[in-house]
Parts: C-alpha cells; structure tokens; sequence
C-alpha cells in the first residue's frame, strides 16, 4: 500500500513559498525609496565630535548597548567644554527615550577613566584618553548605520498607495474566490463507490446517484471549481474524474494524532471528532459496517438517506472551517484549534467580518451553538457586536446586553446589510 503526494497549487502556503523561493514575481510592485544615499564626509576619529554630528547620529536614539561613561564622552567631546552632570542628561534625554547616563555614573566609572569629576562637580573630558578615539570610532560606524536605514526608507506616500493597490488585490481576489462554485462529495464505498452523493455549497442542495447513475454524477462534478470531499483525490480517481485545475479541499483531519501526555500517549484525531468538537454533531458519520449492511440487504432508502446526512455534517465542518480558519479538537481537557488548508488568507473569516462590522459601525448576524438546522440555516440568527478588549490588541463578540459570545461556538456569521444601508440612508440624510 502506498501513499500518493501531490503539490496542490492553488494553496495559500504553496503560494507564499513560490513567492519566497523567487518562482513569481510580488502581486504588488516594491513602494519605491525614500532618499538616495547620503555621500557626504564622514566625521574623522582624529578631530573633536560636533553637536551636528551626535544629532545624526542619534537621530534613531542612543544605541542600546552603549555605556553611560561613552555617552558622556561623546556630549563633552561635542561641546568641548566641561559640563555639569544634570546637562549632560538633559542634552541625552532631548535625543534619546533611552539614557544609560545618571547624576551617579561617575561613580562607578574605574581609576583613569577618561572623564573626570572636578571639585566643583563638573564632569571633564580627557581628550588624550584612548576611550575618546574608541567613541569616535563608534560614533563613526553609527552615522554609516544611520545612512544605510535611511536609503531603504519607504515614501509614507508610496506606502500608502502600494497599501491600498494590495487591498484592492486582496478585495478582488475574495470576491472572485466568493464566486466559485463549490461542492461536497460524499461517496460509499470510496474505492469502487456505488453511491456518490453531490451537495451544492452555495445552492444548498443535494442529489444522490446510484449504479449507473454515478457517470451523471461526473457530468455534474464538472460544472464546479472546488471540490471538496473526504479522501478528495482517491474518491476522484475512484470516479474516473480527473480534476485538473479545480481546487481541491480533503475534509480528511489536518493533523492525525495528538500526543496527551509525556508517556507517549496519544489521540487518534478523526473526521468524526472534529466535527463533534467543531460543530456539536453527536453522531456525524456512520459507521462503515452500517453503511455495508444497507448496502448489501439493498436498503437504497436508508443508505441515502445516512450517507446524505454524512454529507451535511461534512458540509457543517467545510463551513466552519471556511469562517475559522481552522477546526476545533475537543476532547477531555483538550480544546484546541487546527488550521485547515481549505481556506485562503483573502477569505472572509470571522475576524475579518468582526473587523468589517467594526469598520462600518455595524452589528453581526451569527448562528451561535450546534451547526445550524438544513432546512432553515438562519432559523437561530442573533445580532452580535464587535467590541475592542481593554488591552486593544484583539475584539470581542458580545450579544444585544453586552454579554460576551464563545466565538468557538458562531457556526456562521454575516456583516448586517440592512444596518450598512440605514447608515448609508441616515448619512445621505444629514449631507
């Protein structure tokens, strides 16, 4: 028995490493440089520094790892004059949010240090010291730094553009996404099926073909552009089509085991679990020696009817996946989130929805709870909010009382449009 591999093209990774590797060029031209390099002379380790020079030098703050004893070298070099401490501090602070420079320093600086306190309190430099030509140097190799970030600095305003042709990239690449025609395959049995069961995506229906029907099934499958299916590329094989650029979506556990403790012990993880986990469907999928024993007493009727309801726990899992980004593992104290590959990065998932709804100052219709009924998916619809938490860094979903929502639980989820055009209405009004 052998394992067959195939690079799929039209994945997200695949797509980055192709980029990475140099195989495409970037969907976006670079944003062009700010400044041309700079030739000026550099400052000389054999004359005294300026102010001018620390300014450029410093034009990014102190260096991080600089010492106070070479930060005052270089302000009392600069200023050619002895200096009282408080000065040195503030000509520091004026430059830098970093200051490794204090009133104390001179206290813990060695005997013969290059800067000597007076008897007045001044702080003076020995010009003749090697530490001064050592800061000169250092100096020196900052300004060269400093010159080089500035050369690979980008244009706010070409920055700025080049943002906004990506995000009018990413736009239409999710709505040319959002237009493809998508369906579930489910099949029994999958190497020589004589059953195959189509479910439309975004028609919302199913049809069931038997025997001889399955060459009606492949007339069928070609109407579509994602395929999606568990054991995607051996059922197809099975059925003798041949997918060529379709995109294909293996419903198959991303990840196959997860290891429970440091004894080795591990979890098998199947379709079936994460569905449970993801979806809250008891029993997602039946059992093979049930779907073999309708087969061969010739119950069509009951091994249509479980192989389509297989099908719609399928479906529930692909759609969660879709909104996620990911599938969701719980079992015991396990609750953990797997990324699916099924998913593009310009795709509409629920945080960019949340951002959406954020954007417009609108709520979320959202399905909250097991995977919603088949007849009527809306049925359970509930308003929803984003909501910035307190540290800033993520949003929140919060019902109509501003009780929070497990956002594990939004089986799907919509931008409210009748909202979106009463702000379109209520702005229209005002102007």
């Amino acid at each position: 028995m052998y394992d067959f591999y195939c690079l799929d093209p039209h994945d997200d990774e695949a797509d980055l490493w192709a980029f990475r590797l140099g195989l495409r060029p970037p969907r976006v031209p670079l944003p062009g440089k700010v400044a041309t390099p700079d030739t000026r002379p550099l400052p000389s380790a054999g004359h005294p520094l300026t102010v001018e020079v620390l300014d450029e030098a410093w034009v990014d703050g102190v260096p991080g790892g600089w010492s106070a004893q070479r930060v005052a070298i270089c302000v009392l070099d600069a200023h050619n004059a002895s200096m009282q401490p408080a000065d040195v501090l503030a000509f520091v602070a004026a430059r830098s949010q970093w200051n490794p420079v204090s009133t104390e320093s001179a206290r813990h600086w060695r005997r013969g240090a290059p800067v000597r306190v007076q008897e007045d309190g001044t702080w003076e430099l020995d010009r003749e010291h090697d530490a001064v030509w050592s800061a000169r140097l250092a100096v020196q190799d900052r300004i060269v730094a400093v010159r080089n970030r500035a050369t690979q600095r980008i244009d706010p305003a070409v920055a700025e553009a080049s943002r906004a042709r990506a995000e009018e990239a990413r736009q239409a690449n999710a709505e040319r996404l959002a237009s493809l025609r998508r369906v579930v395959v489910h099949a029994f049995p999958i190497g020589t099926p004589e059953v195959v069961v189509l479910l439309d995506v975004d028609q919302h229906e199913i049809r069931t073909f038997v025997g001889a029907e399955i060459a009606e099934a492949r007339r069928h499958l070609a109407e579509y552009d994602v395929i999606a299916a568990l054991d995607v590329r051996p059922l197809l094989r099975a059925l003798a089509f041949e997918p060529g650029e379709r995109r294909l979506a293996d419903l198959g556990p991303p990840q196959k085991s997860k290891k429970l403790n440091k004894q080795g012990r591990s979890l098998k993880i199947t379709t079936s679990l994460l569905i449970q986990g993801s979806c809250g469907i008891a029993s997602p999928l039946a059992e093979e020696e049930t779907l073999r024993r309708h087969l061969h007493e010739g119950a069509q009727t009951k091994l249509r009817r479980r192989l389509e309801a297989d099908a719609k726990s399928l479906f529930a899992l692909y759609q969660y996946g879709r909104l996620h980004g990911a599938v969701r593992l719980r079992w015991g104290f396990l609750d953990e989130w797997i990324p699916v590959p099924w998913v593009h990065r310009d795709e509409p998932t629920l945080y960019k929805l949340k951002s959406r709804a954020r954007e417009l100052k609108v709520g979320l219709d959202v399905v909250v709870g097991t995977a919603p009924g088949w007849a009527e998916p809306w049925s359970r619809v509930r308003e929803a909010f984003a909501e910035e938490d307190p540290s800033g860094w993520r949003t929140t979903l919060v019902d109509e009382l501003g009780l929070p929502i497990d956002e594990g639980e939004v089986q799907m989820a919509r931008v409210r449009e009748e909202d979106v055009e009463l702000n379109r209405q209520v702005i229209k009004a005002l102007e």
